[in-house]
């Protein structure tokens, strides 16, 4: 038996088909939480493999214990672009920095994709979502922002 000392590692991996009913439980728990399902919402989580991966984008995985308890994907906006996007933890895994190691995955990957830019946007009532984006190096820019409702601040960094 594991002594209370000992922490379970927290492994990244790549999104597979097999993950899509999961990644849509994990990201509507978290919009559910502080926010309503939007049109975007419904179509991205509905079909990760249609609207995310096959369109040149990448989906990251976190597991724990052996189960799926975070997740985070880069979608493609054009050659030079991509926005990280659909990031959520469980509650029970919040504090194990998995927010952080998917945000770092995603960083990586779009280096080797060649992005010069990801953007993300998000709510300025989610203090802490805001604060581990800052810790990634990610500035707030000026956007109109129109994709969802919930959206009112649009971080950039450059790569």
């Amino acid at each position: 038996m594991n002594s209370a000392s000992t922490i379970a590692p927290v492994l990244i991996i790549d999104y597979t088909p097999a993950h899509a009913a999961r990644f849509r439980e994990l990201n509507q728990a978290w919009i559910e939480r502080y926010f309503e399902m939007e049109e975007l919402d419904h179509k991205s989580l509905g079909d990760p493999d249609g609207y995310i991966i096959a369109k040149g984008g990448h989906i990251f995985m976190a597991e724990y214990n052996g189960e799926l308890v975070g997740t985070c994907a880069l979608i493609k906006v054009d050659d030079q672009t991509y926005e990280l996007a659909k990031m959520a933890v469980t509650d029970k895994a919040q504090g194990l920095k998995i927010g952080k190691r998917l945000g770092e995955a995603a960083i990586q990957k779009a280096k080797e994709l060649g992005a010069a830019t990801l953007i993300l946007l998000s709510n300025q009532k989610l203090e802490t979502a805001l604060h581990l984006y800052r810790k990634l190096g990610f500035a707030e820019v000026p956007d109109e922002l129109k994709e969802y409702k919930r959206a009112d601040i649009k971080m950039e960094l450059a790569l």
